[in-house]
């Protein structure tokens, strides 16, 4: 059967290859597409199905709505109602936790980082999914497999990551002194210095954020060799290198504009796009609201859109890449009664035909986990975006030099390495003091 030049059998059992973007397909042959992928696809839903997907809430418009049109394009082939529930990031790994435990609530999640290992005899086994993308899609990258396998089988497949960039006003660096931001700690804390006394002052959260705050903290423990477990997961926190990073994140913590203390994920956001701040860590998402913005006709937008730029994390004195970027697993719960459904629905996301285009609409904002979308257009198209098209090779795991299991993930989830850091950033605790708390809570959960 062929949909309007669209080669049934070829859209089902394509190659790796099949992922490479070409020129754009019509809203008719994608129509023609799903009707042949949901009668081919390995994965059938259960009589009368209903599915709901609990998310996060979006940070870049386009790429909601493009994934809303993916939902509604799989509810108009398969007939299987999905609906989506939007909750605030913060909001995704208690709400999981509450549905693991009382065996109820939607029967996927889309969460962060290692998240399924909280529970992970409560999510459902769905290696047949990552087989079936990571053969057809040219295999996955390996801190997809750390984060989505358990006990040798798959309980999440890593849909996407986000990368956390340096985000940064090129004539506000300028005007502090710099042509870029340092490709090392201690440059990096130098610009931080000079751009608070020449220039507009830079910031991160220091609150609990879940991403952004996540990121840099653990960002400035590995980059001076600090882990909060070694490689047999025993508690080495308490060292010289965290100490050293400590300290110099009060250095930079001293550089940052007021109120960094109670930032979550979306404040360093508002405070870029209103010229508040010069430099912060974050996705793609300030870019992409500045890039939409100046389409309308924004010309604030615009004047920041066009003076504005991304940079990878400096490199610390462990002298290698210690960057921590966001990965996003979708898990089907165990108790869903519609589990292959929901393995449809996470396979027909990730298919070329609608994954590139999500990524496209995206602007970058969710970077790919299967090798074959390295081909995708969005990292040749901008090139203030395309360093973010290797981020999920990049990024080291939720476990640090351990494991990424359950007690990573309750480290992860108690804000253990970003409370150690807010303290000592805040004025709360001496370096000494904050380490020997987060020692104590380390032991709890490693014990």
């Amino acid at each position: 059967m062929t949909f309007k030049g669209i080669n049934r059998r070829a859209l089902i059992k394509g190659a790796a290859a099949g992922a490479a973007v070409g020129a754009a397909m019509t809203a008719e042959q994608l129509a023609g597409f799903a009707q042949a992928w949901a009668q081919a696809a390995p994965f059938k839903p259960e009589a009368g199905a209903a599915v709901q997907l609990l998310r996060w809430k979006r940070f870049v418009q386009s790429e909601e709505d493009s994934f809303n049109a993916i939902v509604a394009s799989f509810e108009k082939a398969t007939g299987v109602k999905v609906t989506v529930i939007n909750e605030s990031l913060d909001d995704v790994q208690p709400k999981a936790s509450v549905a693991a435990n009382t065996n109820q609530g939607p029967d996927i999640f889309w969460g962060l980082y290692s998240l399924p290992h909280l529970f992970p005899d409560k999510c459902s086994d769905v290696t047949d999914v990552a087989d079936y993308l990571g053969k057809k899609y040219g295999g996955w990258v390996p801190t997809a497999e750390t984060y989505g396998k358990s006990g040798g089988k798959w309980i999440a497949i890593p849909v996407a990551y986000n990368g956390n960039l340096i985000n940064f006003r090129q004539s506000m660096i300028e005007k502090a002194g710099f042509k870029e931001v340092p490709k090392d700690t201690a440059g990096f804390l130098e610009l931080m210095k000079a751009l608070k006394a020449k220039s507009v002052a830079g910031g991160f959260a220091l609150g609990r954020a879940s991403g952004d705050g996540n990121a840099w903290v653990h960002w400035a423990l590995w980059a001076h060799g600090g882990n909060l477990v070694d490689k047999d997961d025993k508690v080495t926190i308490s060292s010289p290198e965290t100490e050293k990073a400590l300290n110099y994140a009060k250095e930079l913590s001293d550089t940052f504009v007021p109120g960094t203390a109670a930032w979550n994920d979306a404040f360093n956001n508002k405070a870029f796009l209103a010229s508040e701040i010069s430099l912060t860590n974050n996705g793609v998402s300030i870019y992409a609201a500045a890039k939409a913005g100046a389409a309308k006709g924004d010309a604030k937008l615009k004047e920041i859109m066009d003076d504005m730029s991304h940079s990878l994390w400096p490199v610390g004195p462990v002298g290698k890449p210690t960057e921590f970027h966001i990965a996003y697993p979708m898990m089907v719960m165990k108790y869903s009664k519609v589990p292959n459904a929901s393995k449809a629905f996470i396979s027909y996301l990730m298919e070329a035909e609608q994954f590139n285009k999500w990524l496209i609409d995206s602007v970058a904002y969710l970077t790919h986990p299967l090798n074959a979308y390295d081909a995708n257009a969005v990292w040749k198209t901008d090139p203030k975006l395309s360093m973010a098209g290797d981020v999920a090779k990049r990024t080291l795991t939720a476990g640090g030099l351990g494991s990424v299991g359950e007690k990573a993930a309750s480290a992860l989830a108690d804000f253990l390495i970003m409370d150690m850091f807010a303290t000592v950033c805040t004025g709360r605790a001496t370096p000494k003091e904050a380490m020997q708390v987060a020692e104590r809570q380390a032991k709890r959960i490693y014990r």
